[in-house]
């Protein structure tokens, strides 16, 4: 398919354009798989020499623990954090942030069973980045572990974390998020999603921190902050859809660098229900939305300074393109469809199915050989019987990222011109047990 303009330059640009927007998926997944390949043969030993922190020489850590009517898995993270990280010069600060439910009263009898927890009080619910920033003010570590309510970091995440800022190499580091792995595996789409974070997200940190050294977000479920590098940009944005996507920014673009630790394991629980998977997923579209428009204006005025970043914004600004181009192809195809139908053209449209059949094949083909390399990557192939839900959820994945990107476009305009609000409803939570 390719477009006359009657000029010969237009003409080119025009439909080079064209075939980024329609083999965008494709391409994406192909790049990725390469991403796998250069950081396990190059950038594998960026960090493989942790060393245990003797108790006297460990530094003072703040879990951080934002908590909105959470009483369904509170407890159980709690008790966790509190009784079986190996580290010991910790504290657990939970910010309730105005809970309705039973999370006030749990936490007041763990209050009285454990003396290294603290739980912070706020009447009104402001949202999770409002909480958060309340809560740095009461840290009394020099490194906050962000640990969400139903998040249950590895045994020996906290020294391992402090490895990354230990170094004079690091002092520079403002972050370090972990790697994230999934809880809950009874359902298929628990099962899919175990493909997409050890293989989407797993690849596409591993290729930008490898491969760019800088990272689009760090994972609000669990990510360890330098205290002095939040305040240095004002906290987190509390009129943000997500405060880690645009965290990460700030930072980044104020000189500090991020970190991603595949060796540090953390384990969350994930939608299991569609409803639950698409309003993660809106808000999620609606926050690098706002992130990208925030900063569009910065970066793409000063590209050479903001080099990293401006590959990453000019990535973003392709996937929300192809999104907005998803759904004017779709609305043309089945026009198209319709047309020929009404006109007995039956063997113009087995053409069109064909193509598009076609296509689709080979974009599942290229996801699968993606995620076959990112699962092996990520514990030598223990998770390899995840793969058969691979070429299905590369399918559904774009198609909700086209669809979460589009819808909440308008959105997030509104957001930056002033009319945003970071007040949470918790989602609905699993009990899961452990």
């Amino acid at each position: 398919m390719t477009i006359d303009t009657g000029y010969p330059i237009l003409n080119a640009v025009v439909n080079v354009l064209l075939f980024i927007l329609v083999s965008y998926p494709v391409l994406g997944a192909f790049v990725w798989l390469i991403e796998v390949i250069c950081y396990r043969l190059l950038f594998r030993h960026k960090k493989t020499d942790f060393k245990e922190i003797p108790t006297a020489e460990e530094p003072l850590v703040t879990i951080m623990v934002p908590a909105h009517n959470e009483e369904v898995v509170i407890e159980d993270t709690l008790v966790y954090l509190l009784s079986e990280l190996n580290y010991h010069n910790y504290e657990v600060l939970v910010t309730d942030d105005g809970s309705t439910d039973q999370t006030p009263e749990i936490l007041a009898r763990l209050q009285d069973r454990y003396p290294r927890l603290r739980v912070l009080r706020i009447e009104k619910n402001k949202g999770k980045a409002h909480a958060f920033n309340i809560g740095v003010g009461f840290a009394k570590g020099e490194y906050i572990l962000s640990n969400d309510a139903d998040t249950i970091p590895e045994a020996d995440a906290l020294w391992k974390y402090i490895n990354y800022f230990r170094t004079e190499a690091d002092q520079n580091v403002a972050a370090v998020t972990g790697n994230m792995d999934v809880q809950n595996r009874s359902k298929i789409i628990e099962k899919a999603q175990t493909v997409e974070f050890s293989s989407i997200v797993g690849v596409i940190k591993r290729g930008q921190i490898g491969t760019l050294g800088t990272m689009y977000a760090y994972s609000g479920a669990n990510t360890m902050y330098r205290k002095d590098a939040l305040i240095d940009v004002g906290l987190f944005r509390q009129d943000r859809a997500t405060e880690d996507i645009s965290i990460a920014w700030d930072q980044q673009l104020n000189g500090w660098i991020p970190t991603f630790a595949p060796d540090i394991m953390f384990f969350m629980g994930v939608p299991n229900t569609l409803k639950m998977l698409y309003r993660q997923r809106k808000r999620w579209a609606k926050g690098g939305t706002e992130v990208w428009l925030t900063n569009m204006k910065k970066v793409a005025l000063h590209p050479f300074n903001y080099f990293e970043q401006f590959l990453l914004f000019a990535d973003q600004t392709v996937s929300i393109l192809w999104s907005l181009y998803y759904w004017l192809f779709l609305a043309i195809f089945i026009g198209t469809i319709i047309h020929l139908l009404v006109h007995g053209e039956y063997h113009q449209i087995f053409h069109l199915l064909t193509l598009s059949f076609i296509f689709i094949n080979f974009e599942m083909l290229a996801g699968f050989l993606q995620v076959a390399a990112a699962l092996i990557i990520d514990d030598d192939g223990r998770k390899l019987k995840y793969l058969i839900f691979a070429p299905f959820y590369m399918l559904i994945y774009w198609m909700m990222n086209a669809l979460t990107i589009a819808t909440t476009f308008i959105p997030a305009i509104k957001t930056i011109l002033g009319f945003g609000t970071g007040t949470w409803v918790s989602p609905t939570r699993v009990s899961i047990s452990k």
